[in-house]
């Protein structure tokens, strides 16, 4: 296992992160303790989950997992290090939030993290993050509810999900007039076909110091080989990759995507991954395994190097919006 900072602070990670979404609602308990076995053997010491996950399985029932799994071996919880997420509604349902029981208030951020920490079985969060930007709440509100926290010892460091570049700014210059760390981390949408975070995101968790954790380094199964499964297997493409394939554009870039990969002798799905472990910023995009299986396959990626000239052939099927701001600005 490659290990490495977690942007700008000593925290040591591993170049690929254990995604937890499917625990629960995909994948049974006993699966879920295998997956996280197999990735401790492999070295994999990043975990990520967020309160919300569980779906149809209850929201929080992903949490819940994870706890009973520490509880096995308490050992385990010493070995990882562990990253939740709150933001959105907990309450039953799909209707709207009672008052205070969503978003980035100092009260909810404090009703989440208690709640997290029983459903994990922990008395402490390593990375504690913010699923969404909160456009009411002022970040003076946040940093003074994370100070409390870490101050309890509850939290260690505070990261982000789904922040624009501005506000990623506005948050560490906020923290920074308190004398605080500020943000250590962003997970943003990163990959192949999806590269917008190149122009604003990037850059900005560059400049402060942010790791980058990028989420659906997949896209969503596109970049999984989904137009070879298709045709060898009979098996063909679901959810958001199904949605975008048929657009006849973006099915000739897979297809060449493939078919390149294909003449190289490489997985598209370990070579999506690997692509971004070249990506500068990038700490680590976040892998959710349904199975022990999908799990060996991203640990493969690991092993991939892609060499320049396939890095070029990669860029010319998946142009980048280019150098910010030269890419908007002229």
């Amino acid at each position: 296992m490659e290990y490495t900072q977690l942007g700008r602070t000593g925290l040591k990670v591993s170049r690929l992160v254990l995604g937890t979404m499917n625990f629960g609602p995909q994948t049974d308990e006993p699966t879920s303790h295998a997956i996280m076995d197999a990735a401790l053997d492999a070295g994999l010491n990043f975990f990520d989950t967020a309160n919300v996950y569980g779906q149809t399985a209850g929201k929080g029932r992903t949490e819940e997992i994870i706890g009973s799994w520490f509880a096995k071996d308490p050992a385990h919880r010493d070995k990882v290090v562990l990253a939740t997420k709150m933001y959105g509604n907990m309450g039953e349902g799909a209707g709207p939030a009672w008052p205070n029981h969503d978003k980035l208030s100092a009260v909810n951020i404090r009703r989440s993290v208690e709640a997290s920490l029983k459903r994990l079985g922990t008395d402490y969060i390593d990375v504690y993050q913010f699923h969404h930007v909160d456009r009411l709440t002022p970040f003076e509100e946040i940093w003074q509810a994370v100070d409390v926290l870490v101050r309890q010892g509850k939290i260690l460091y505070a990261g982000s999900s789904n922040f624009p570049g501005y506000k990623i700014a506005q948050a560490n210059e906020a923290a920074a007039r308190r004398g605080m760390v500020g943000l250590v981390s962003e997970q943003c949408h990163y990959n192949l076909y999806e590269r917008r975070a190149e122009m604003e995101v990037i850059p900005a968790a560059q400049e402060y110091g942010l790791g980058v954790i990028p989420w659906s380094p997949l896209g969503g199964g596109l970049l999984g080989g989904v137009i070879r499964k298709e045709v060898r297997g009979g098996r063909r493409a679901g959810g958001r990759a199904a949605e975008l394939l048929k657009d006849p554009a973006t099915r000739a870039r897979v297809q060449a995507y493939e078919d390149l990969l294909d003449k190289h002798g490489l997985d598209p799905a370990e070579t999506a991954l690997a692509w971004l472990l070249t990506r500068p910023g990038v700490t680590g995009p976040i892998i959710g395994p349904r199975t022990a299986e999908q799990l060996r396959g991203a640990l493969r990626a690991l092993d991939v190097e892609p060499g320049e000239e396939l890095l070029a052939s990669l860029d010319e099927i998946f142009p980048g919006p280019g150098p910010s701001p030269e890419a908007f600005a002229w």
